[in-house]
């Protein structure tokens, strides 16, 4: 019989927080969901246009994605992130959480094989390692694993918004090769700084001259309130790039062109988010005040798009406080055991929604 890959997962985070979703939507209100961090504002105009326009798509996509695209992806790391990279060094994805999971597979790593994923971590890095045989050994010190077959890194951090200096980056950049390892950092929320200033792993001054044995994941789902047109890219190292392409057009795994020719819209306008990270920064100033106000303290949180609070007490004990007050809030031990007393709570609420939070809490 075939050994059924579904028993090797722990059950799915969010079908587990259901039960509070549903005593937080018996609130005279209505539930307030800050746990999924899925965007609530508009898709971009532009976005929406182009999308529209190249609608009529009756042939394939290519793996690879089209020329135009590639060189956007390039064009907006140089400029807003000063990194160099050429088009051909640029994947794209079908949203970044797909390449995520099948990343170890599709670069054979396997049974046997060490992924070292970060203390408290986005749980599909483990599902990744789950999915290919690996072990996945969950540490903030990647240097102390001796030979791995895969480091992934994530600045800023989901859930905690931690953030990874230059030298951290460095470090860990000059361990990875003297091991002949490859590091994939996920940089998904690279635009979202707060009191830090994420930098890529990419950077020169992270990586050295050139990119080998690194790659970055990067995302539009939340820059650019495009979680449902799913796209994201990987860029980096040209021969880990061949390599996925070469078995990613074994598998069919293709952007949709209408797709591809929104991201081009998305990756060529910078005003827009900027606007968007204005609403988070208004966002995040209420539900800091209001978490505050209620006697959490905030942890970390310097970039991206959660909250990381704890009361000091279990996590499920406070994901139960706050869903009494009709609002869900992701507990802290959906991303490992190190989180066991902390929540996450997004930034993804409507104005409306934020000062609602506020008013709740202070009831």
């Amino acid at each position: 019989m075939i050994e059924s890959r579904a028993a090797r997962f722990p059950d799915f985070p969010w079908d587990v927080l259901a039960p509070f979703a549903e005593r937080a939507s018996r609130h005279a209100g209505g539930a307030i969901d800050l746990s999924v961090g899925t965007p609530v504002d508009p898709t971009p105009d532009a976005v929406q246009r182009a999308l529209g326009a190249a609608s009529n798509a009756p042939g394939y996509p290519t793996t690879a994605g089209l020329p135009a695209l590639r060189e956007a992806c390039s064009g907006w790391l140089q400029r807003a992130h000063g990194v160099d990279v050429e088009p051909n060094a640029v994947l794209p994805c079908i949203g970044s959480k797909e390449l995520v999971a099948s990343l170890p597979l599709v670069l054979g790593v396997g049974p046997g094989d060490v992924v070292v994923v970060p203390r408290v971590a986005y749980p599909t890095y483990a599902v990744g390692a789950a999915l290919a045989g690996a072990a996945a050994v969950a540490t903030d010190d990647p240097q102390d694993v001796s030979s791995p077959a895969l480091i992934w890194l994530n600045s800023p951090g989901n859930p905690t918004g931690s953030v990874l200096t230059r030298e951290q980056l460095a470090a860990v950049v000059t361990h990875a090769r003297a091991v002949n390892c490859l590091v994939a950092s996920d940089e998904c929320y690279i635009d979202l700084g707060w009191t830090a200033s994420p930098v890529s792993a990419l950077d020169a001054t992270v990586s050295g001259a050139d990119h080998a044995g690194v790659v970055s994941l990067f995302s539009l789902s939340k820059r650019s309130n495009m979680a449902g047109y799913r796209f994201g890219f990987l860029a980096g190292d040209q021969g880990v790039i061949r390599e996925l392409l070469a078995v990613r057009k074994h598998l069919g795994m293709m952007v949709p062109l209408p797709v591809q020719h929104a991201a081009i819209a998305a990756l060529s306008d910078d005003s827009h988010v900027e606007q968007q990270r204005a609403r988070y920064a208004a966002r995040r100033a209420l539900l800091s005040a209001a978490l505050n106000q209620a006697g959490l303290r905030i942890d970390e949180s310097h970039a991206g798009l959660y909250l990381w609070a704890t009361r000091d007490e279990p996590c499920w004990d406070t994901v139960s406080w706050f869903a009494d007050r009709g609002i869900v809030v992701t507990p802290g031990d959906f991303y490992g055991a190190a989180g066991e007393r902390h929540i996450r709570v997004a930034l993804t609420c409507t104005d409306a929604r934020a000062v609602a939070v506020g008013e709740r809490l202070s009831a």
